[in-house]
């Protein structure tokens, strides 16, 4: 019972939202009122102790996610702070995919932003209970309620307050707390270590009350005895541990989402949103077994959160460190790992040693000689494991669900200033590519160049820093460029044959394929239709890996082909001169001669855009999306400024920023994330890509 009891006060979070929504800044306090820190690191100071990276401290953003632990009323908090920047999506998407519970955050003037949405889809995709905390509270234009209703509208939940601020902007006074029916004030000496509880001022107590009904009336269908109180008419008190048992009910089965409000930067709030954590939020004891297959695929295999059941643990970020090597972040769901053990790897095969343990603070770290159940840590030693690995107990393996990570959206051509660089470079792109799934390095085979993609201009920058700090490496860089595709339009069939005879033995492949448009968000997809045995069994393979080589070059500008499905439909064989390599090259040839037939296409990247601007301006700002081919969605009015949604190539988004600010004499603001592939128009197609035309 001691085990469980202590797994039961773990609680394992991500403070995730849009860009500057105060992520960072809430860490911080959380920090310093837990007592990790003894004193407070503002972003804009470049002094926030969870933005440790250089880069970072620069601009003021969080790039990577961090890992810390803290504690409060006898709970261990393990949190991630994520980014909020649409470039660096996959750090949260891989923090999310490990952690019980996250706290979301708001602006109170901003509401749901385009990056909110994104971060609650992802959540939404792991299953994972969240809270809520509206923040910057004290800046003017700051509106609870309406974010709340926007809350509901937009990402279509029940969103509930179990507080309420008193005032807004430089009105913003304190908190009632809905569940005490007490209000806080916070002390402004102290950066609000210390606060004082009251009764509820005369003016409020109506709303309050009000506001205590909606919220018991909300969550009293997941409670029994809450829902008898509620019925009794007063008879029997409502007291705040009924509202607590029936809240965090409703919020582990991601029912409804509690609403708390403050002001990180003014010190305002954060206790009442440590308190949430810890009362609303699950341990790992309160979610279902983790599910995974037995290596073969065949087997469902279920691991709960005990020190009894077999080592399971998922690698779900690797990390270079200049000191120690290579660092793999797991989470552990079941067993033990202990520092000089050996886990296996089943993607791999291999059998990984646990070199050493740590426990991060950020960028710091301290030695553990074991972790177990819920446990967040990093690892030393391991050599083969990536992110999104199993590492299990070999006697009993399992293989827990991968990550599927988005495809690059734009790439530039990199190469070494010198021949020591040339050596360097490699090196640390592969390190770099092995640290970021959605960063892509390849050589293009016509120019020799070494091309590297990644997910907007800011990810390639901050990469490119870090090739030029981190691993002293020379580079020149060319300017960005968009990340087009292809496809094609039409089925068609198509026949490849590879022969060769040069004396000996010589080389036989002869397929024909079927190939048809896919749908949207299938890459590729084979598919054997092959009758009698005109092709050997043990070749189909190789079949497949040629027509997959051949779609890393279209027919149009050489770009990667996409959503292609390919049906084998007959062929022949030689009984001495077939081989693996003559099948793979006979598909390889189908496929390219296939694609020019079927009408391919170029595929550019949409990016769904966000304008802020005044509202004098508007004409301006959207006559110039007209012009980029810009599809306005929508317009929606908030606080004397006008919000413009819109879909616009990627291709005509370089620069738009300093457009923008042009056109709003720096008053106007916007936010950009990839939405989809979309064919280019013939006459755009015509104009960039005439003298590359490869059919």
């Amino acid at each position: 019972m001691a085990q469980n009891k202590d797994i039961q006060r773990l609680r394992n979070i991500g403070i995730m939202a849009h860009i500057d929504a105060g992520k960072t800044t809430t860490t911080e306090r959380i920090l310093y009122y837990t007592g990790k820190t003894h004193r407070i690191g503002e972003v804009d100071d470049g002094a926030a102790t969870m933005d440790w990276m250089e880069q970072e401290k620069e601009r003021g953003i969080t790039i990577t996610s961090a890992a810390t632990t803290c504690f409060w009323k006898k709970h261990q908090i393990n949190i991630i702070d994520t980014p909020g920047h649409v470039d660096f999506t996959i750090e949260v998407e891989r923090s999310l995919r490990v952690l019980d519970g996250a706290v979301a955050l708001f602006c109170a003037v901003g509401g749901v932003e385009p990056q909110s949405e994104t971060v609650w889809l992802q959540a939404d995709k792991y299953k994972v209970p969240r809270i809520a905390f509206i923040n910057k509270m004290d800046r003017v234009g700051a509106d609870f309620f309406a974010v709340i209703e926007e809350m509901n509208r937009k990402l279509t939940i029940k969103a509930v307050p179990v507080q309420i601020p008193d005032g807004s902007g430089t009105d913003f006074k304190g908190i009632i707390d809905l569940l005490e029916m007490k209000y806080r004030v916070y002390h402004t000496e102290d950066l609000g270590a210390t606060f004082e509880d009251m009764a509820i001022p005369e003016g409020l107590k109506e709303a309050a009350a009000s506001y205590r009904e909606k919220l018991i009336e909300a969550v009293s269908e997941f409670d029994d005895r809450l829902t008898e109180k509620f019925l009794s008419d007063g008879k029997d008190p409502i007291e705040k541990e009924d509202i607590v048992r029936a809240v965090r009910t409703a919020v582990i089965k991601c029912r409804i989402v509690p609403v708390l409000a403050g002001s990180s930067l003014k010190n305002k709030g954060v206790h009442r949103l440590l308190d949430a954590v810890v009362d609303y939020l699950p341990s790992p004891l309160d979610l279902p077994p983790i599910k995974g297959l037995s290596p073969d695929g065949k087997k469902e295999i279920g691991r709960g959160p005990s020190l009894d059941e077999p080592t399971t643990a998922y690698c779900f970020k690797v990390a270079t460190d200049s000191h120690s090597g290579k660092l793999c972040y797991c989470r552990v769901y079941s067993g033990t790992v202990t520092a000089g053990g050996y886990l296996l790897n089943p993607t791999s095969g291999i059998k990984e040693r646990v070199g050493r343990i740590l426990e991060m603070h950020s960028n710091k770290r301290a030695d553990k000689q074991e972790a177990s159940v819920g446990d967040i840590v990093a690892i030393i030693g391991f050599r083969k494991t990536t992110t999104g690995d199993t590492l299990c107990d070999p006697k009993k393996p399992v293989v827990l669900e991968h990550m599927i990570f988005p495809e690059p959206v734009i790439f530039v051509a990199i190469e070494p200033k010198s021949k020591a660089d040339q050596d360097k470079l490699g090196e640390s792109l592969n390190r770099l590519a092995e640290e970021d799934p959605t960063f892509k390095v390849r050589v293009n085979d016509e120019t020799g160049q070494t091309i590297i993609s990644g997910m907007g201009e800011l990810h390639l920058d901050i990469l490119i820093d870090r090739l030029l700090r981190e691993f002293h490496v020379s580079a020149n860089v060319g300017k960005p460029s968009v990340a087009y595709k292809e496809t094609i339009s039409v089925p068609v069939e198509s026949e490849g044959k590879f022969i060769r005879q040069t004396g000996g033995k010589g080389q036989y492949g002869h397929v024909m394929i079927r190939m048809e448009p896919a749908d949207n968000g299938t890459s590729f997809k084979f598919e054997n239709r092959l009758k009698g045995n005109n092709i050997p069994r043990e070749f189909i393979p190789s079949i497949e890996k040629g027509l997959r080589n051949a779609m890393s070059n279209g027919v149009i500008a050489g770009y990667p082909m996409t959503r292609i499905k390919a049906i084998l439909l007959d062929g022949s064989h030689h009984d001495i001169d077939s081989t693996d390599l003559s099948f793979e090259v006979a598909a390889s040839m189908a496929m390219q001669e296939g694609a020019k037939k079927a009408k391919p296409v170029v595929l550019e990247p949409i990016m769904e855009v966000e304008v802020i601007c005044p509202e004098d301006y508007m004409g301006n700002v959207v006559g110039d999306l007209n012009t980029r081919r810009g599809k306005i969605t929508g317009m929606v009015p908030r606080h004397n400024v006008q919000i413009i949604k819109a879909m616009i190539p990627l291709s005509e988004m370089f620069g738009y920023a300093t457009t923008l600010r042009n056109l709003t004499q720096g008053r106007g603001a916007f936010t950009m994330q990839f939405s989809r592939y979309s064919p280019l128009p013939e006459e755009v197609s015509n104009k960039l890509f005439a003298n590359t035309m490869y059919i």
